[in-house]
């Protein structure tokens, strides 16, 4: 395959074009590319500095007649950023959209100066420096390389800034705490990187003032707004001096410092943006229908982002300043997110016993009408697992927050992306084979000495070796976790991130330089549950009933069972996760506390504070199952894998109850985020509401973490599948995202609809 088939993450929202011209397109990133050669020898706070007023606020997009918050950011293939979704990460190359760009030209030497571009950048391109040093030749793919058994990137993902912070001080505030800080830390060091803070500070009031222009001539090219873009000048104007105290001035003050900063979720919006909407609202300075109108506005921007897995904005849960105040922002964003109906932003919902019964229930409205939103946490299990995993008291732990697909971070105090990837699925393939994967016939044993099948006299014979495979994969995932700080601080700060992050002021120091209070990481773990269906009936069909012997499952699995129907009827009959039965459900939770425990001991060896599993979907359920041999569950050649820890499609053969039962026998309390997905009809989940709740009661009781909700009809996606121009808005869960069904690849589509239907 095709290196570019490779891609960060599948987009399945459409990309919008950039704004700006191809000839200034070009002009920007040759002069980004100089300034970035001019300042190699400078200190990276100061070349990031220098190169991040090259792009903004020029890459800024102009108003559209829609917006009542205004803020909308292009991204070129040559820039800077924390994720690929946006742009790229730290000093980046976007090689593939580089290409694409340089086709578009027809002019040679338009073209040469983009190859020259290039040539630049594939020596000083952040992940390029990274990948360089850690790629292997069958061990370790690039994100998302589904011939390897674990895949590996470097970037910032997930980030959620101290918003409480940025609202309470406002810009002159972090003016006063950077020069504190300035008197007090005196190391020629600190003093960099607090004058690099000035100068984001100053960078984030020319892109206030270039914002005040736009609006200015949106008011003179539209005179119907000129009453809006008036209140949005005065807003402009009022937080370039002084800290937020209107509703407004709070909302405009975080997005624009989001969208300067790179990250891609933006926090407990219902915490930081509360009190200034309720003053409003007292005061009479705005309606309830007007605050609502400006969030779904906010959230239009946020969906504009097209980030797919990201946009997550949090709202509900403890640990709040003020839970009475906060639930107003909830009412009003719920019904924005159901009234919007996009795909983004990833609306999420905390819960808890005692919360508000109004909030709950209008939740259940919003994903009764098949907006997927919003997404369901459990914090009476969250809040204690995040204690035990992360080893945080109750406080800290208030403060977790999903991000992206469901991984957890601590809001404002701690990196937890995901730079390593485990493909469980493949791996036991690979030990059943002796090392070899039956993909492509490549050794992939990391030169693990290990026994053939022959050799595997007992069931237990067959699962240590696999655990020993593990813990080979985990190693290895482990360092290059590690090591992506490492090549990351070498060559940037995150200067927008880090200000915003603690404790960076208060140490002196940047985010992967010793700034953050928690570095941690996590391991995207796929086809948990597909090794674990597969492991039970190799226990049950080859070491119990003795129908087939192992040699003869697995010639079977690597002719992809072609002349060999009874067997894998056989197989596929054997007890599979979801249905409530202890037989496979018991190796479902072993495999999963031996992963979850392997990949936390690797912390320490590694030095960061925290390495966690993450059981999560962006469709590399779909994409990894398009590079795994067939498996001893039944599954194909090719076919997706199940989707996070839920049982594979169709499966589940003993209703939701079961399949809830199931879920919540994995420990929450050894990882940090799963994803769990349930799909009932319209007229189950909104005739039925009574019977829902009281399900969802249960679960969540028995120690369910978290819930994604579709609520779609079966002919509804199948119309869609075969007539996708019909249903061009259908919304469905896909795995930690939701999307548009008719976006979707096909494969993926098919998964979706293989699902088990509620009804």
């Amino acid at each position: 395959m095709e290196e570019n088939v490779y891609a960060e993450q599948v987009e399945v929202n459409i990309k919008i074009e950039c704004e700006k011209a191809i000839d200034e397109q070009l002009e920007i990133m040759e002069q980004y590319t100089n300034v970035h050669r001019e300042n190699l020898d400078a200190p990276r706070e100061v070349r990031e500095i220098r190169c991040l007023n090259v792009l903004y606020p020029r890459l800024f997009r102009k108003i559209e007649e829609s917006d009542l918050v205004i803020g909308r950011l292009d991204a070129l293939p040559i820039g800077f950023g924390c994720v690929t979704s946006i742009g790229g990460v730290g000093h980046y190359c976007n090689f593939n959209k580089l290409d694409q760009f340089k086709d578009s030209l027809t002019d040679e030497a338009k073209r040469q100066r983009v190859e020259k571009l290039r040539e630049y950048w594939e020596i000083h391109d952040t992940r390029s420096i990274f990948f360089k040093e850690t790629l292997t030749g069958t061990t370790l793919g690039k994100f998302v390389d589904n011939r390897y058994p674990a895949i590996i990137t470097a970037r910032l993902s997930g980030m959620y800034l101290d918003y409480n912070k940025l609202i309470d001080l406002g810009i002159p505030g972090l003016r006063k705490e950077i020069n504190h800080y300035k008197t007090k830390i005196q190391d020629e060091k600190s003093l960099i990187l607090y004058h690099a803070f000035e100068e984001v500070l100053n960078l984030l009031i020319k892109t206030i003032d270039y914002h005040i222009h736009l609006a200015t001539e949106e008011q003179k090219r539209n005179d119907k707004r000129r009453q809006e873009m008036g209140i949005v000048i005065e807003t402009l104007n009022n937080i370039k001096k002084d800290k937020p105290k209107t509703f407004m001035e709070g909302v405009q003050l975080s997005w624009l410092y989001s969208l300067l900063s790179s990250v891609v979720n933006y926090g407990r919006m219902d915490d930081y943006l509360g009190e200034l909407l309720v003053k409003d609202l007292e005061i009479g300075r705005i309606t309830e229908n007007k605050a609502k109108e400006m969030i779904k506005s906010l959230f239009k921007l946020i969906e504009a982002r097209k980030t797919t897995v990201n946009g997550r904005v949090v709202i509900g849960g403890r640990g709040r300043r003020n839970p009475e105040i906060a639930d107003i922002f909830c009412k009003l964003a719920i019904q924005a997110v159901k009234e919007n109906k996009d795909t983004e932003p990833q609306f999420t919902l905390r819960i808890y016993e005692g919360m508000n019964d109004k909030i709950y229930n209008a939740a259940l409205d919003s994903i009764g009408e098949g907006t997927t939103y919003p997404v369901l946490y459990n914090d009476d299990i969250n809040i204690p697992a995040v204690m035990k995993s992360m080893k945080k008291d109750e406080k800290t732990a208030q403060h977790y927050v999903p991000f992206g697909c469901g991984e957890f971070v601590l809001s404002g105090m701690s990196v937890g992306t995901p730079n390593t990837c485990l493909n469980l699925l493949k791996i036991l393939n690979i030990s059943l084979n002796a090392g070899i994967d039956p993909w492509d016939g490549l050794d992939k044993s990391g030169e693990i000495q290990l026994l053939s099948y022959d050799q595997m006299e007992t069931f237990e014979d067959v699962f240590h070796q696999y655990k020993r495979l593990l813990d080979y994969y985990i190693d290895r995932t482990a360092q290059s976790q590690a090591f992506s700080y490492k090549v990351m601080n070498q060559e940037c700060s995150f200067l927008f991130t880090s200000l915003l992050t603690k404790d960076c002021l208060g140490r002196g120091r940047s985010l992967l330089d010793g700034g953050v209070r928690y570095l941690g990481g996590t391991n995207e773990t796929y086809g948990n549950i597909n090794a674990a269906d597969s492991l039970s009936a190799i226990k049950k069909v080859v070491f119990e009933d003795r129908k087939y012997s192992l040699k003869e499952v697995l010639k079977a699995m690597n002719h992809n069972f072609k002349g060999y129907e009874d067997l894998r009827n056989k197989l596929l009959d054997a007890p599979k996760y979801g249905n409530d039965e202890d037989y496979v459900d018991s190796i479902a939770v072993e495999l999963h506390e031996y992963v979850c425990s392997g990949v936390s001991n690797a912390a320490q060896k590694v030095g960061l504070d925290s390495y966690l599993v993450v059981m999560i979907n962006n469709q590399v359920n779909t994409e990894w199952g398009r590079g795994t041999s067939a498996s001893a569950d039944g599954r194909l050649t090719g076919m997706y894998m199940s989707n996070g820890n839920n049982p594979q499609s169709g499966a589940d053969k003993n209703g939701p109850t079961a399949m809830l039962n199931s879920l919540a026998k994995l420990r929450a309390d050894i990882h940090a985020g799963s994803v769990q997905n349930i799909k009932f009809s319209k007229g189950m989940f909104n005739n039925k509401r009574e019977v829902i709740k009281a399900l969802f009661k249960t679960y969540f009781a028995n120690g369910g973490p978290q819930l994604m909700v579709s609520v779609v009809g079966r002919e509804e996606l199948e119309e869609a599948y075969r007539h996708p121009e019909r249903y061009p808005n259908l919304l469905v869960r896909v795995g930690g995202f939701s999307a548009r069904f008719v976006n979707l690849d096909r494969d993926v589509q098919e998964e979706v609809l293989a699902r088990t239907l509620n009804d």
